[in-house]
């Protein structure tokens, strides 16, 4: 440093956030998205991609459509759908409209279906096809009355972009549904649950409950995902074992089944349905 010149240092943090300027202002925040809430149902998001959040859907689904209830599964877009005869088809929604009985046709649970593996907002604009956040809540939204449980799965994480400028989070803020979060029973998972569960009380949601999925056989018998979050979060962890494969997972056991519903907020006979505890930080 030249003589002469000194230099300015910083008072010790904390300091309050403010926008990162580059070429651009990042906005730390956007207008919250406006709300249609929902009498009763679930928004299932998950920590990441593939934890298996269709796996823990359909069982809801097939649980709630076996005990006689008007369950409505929504998936209002699938990005990597396979080309067919009829053009993009949603295996996962497809899982979901036979776990709930078939009763509603397929373009009403998946609407918009995209063939690039990517977040629905890139494979869309890949693709030339618009996806907005208003679209996407019609698609949620047509067929649902004041009777109907409505169960809707996201496209990825939680932060996930799943329209144009859009993420998950603004379809479940939108939607005002208790959020369900499914997460890959592995390690780094308490960190990833905490962060999804973080956003969920930031934008005033409820946190109705937490799937701990495991995709494949444990390999470490000391580690506990459950427990420590449970521990962390004040509320009930389900754990969903391995074994059952794929989209066929909803064919579980009714003990199974009737823990993860209660848990999730639907205990049979009660309406409306119970909120659990919300998420507590030490």
């Amino acid at each position: 440093m030249a003589a002469g010149r000194s230099r300015t240092v910083p008072p010790p943090g904390p300091w309050p956030m403010t926008p990162v300027t580059t070429r651009r202002t990042v906005r730390p925040c956007r207008p919250p998205p406006e709300r249609h809430p929902v009498n009763r149902g679930l928004f299932i998001t998950g920590t990441d991609t593939g934890v298996g959040k269709t796996r823990v859907a359909c069982a809801l689904a097939h649980a709630l459509a076996g005990r006689g209830d008007d369950v409505r599964v929504r998936k209002p877009v699938e990005s990597g759908c396979v080309d067919g005869p009829a053009g993009p088809t949603p295996a996962d929604g497809m899982a979901l409209r036979a776990a709930a009985g078939g009763h509603e046709p397929l373009d009403t649970v998946c609407r918009y279906r995209l063939q690039a593996p990517l977040s629905p907002e890139r494979a869309a604009r890949r693709e030339g096809m618009p996806l907005t956040l208003a679209m996407l809540i019609d698609a949620c939204l047509h067929g649902v009355d004041a009777e109907s449980i409505l169960l809707v799965e996201g496209a990825g994480g939680f932060l996930s972009p799943i329209a144009a400028g859009a993420l998950n989070a603004d379809l479940a803020v939108a939607l005002g549904l208790p959020v369900l979060v499914v997460a890959a029973d592995r390690l780094g998972t308490i960190n990833h649950m905490l962060l999804t569960a973080e956003a969920i009380r930031a934008r005033g949601l409820h946190l109705a409950g937490i799937v701990l999925n495991q995709p494949v056989a444990p390999v470490d018998d000391a580690m506990d995902n459950g427990g420590e979050l449970a521990r962390w979060l004040g509320i009930e962890v389900i754990r969903f074992p391995h074994g059952e494969d794929g989209h066929d997972a909803w064919q579980v056991g009714l003990p199974r089944l009737a823990a993860l519903l209660d848990s999730a907020g639907y205990p049979p006979g009660d309406d409306p349905m119970p909120l659990s505890a919300t998420p507590r930080f030490p």
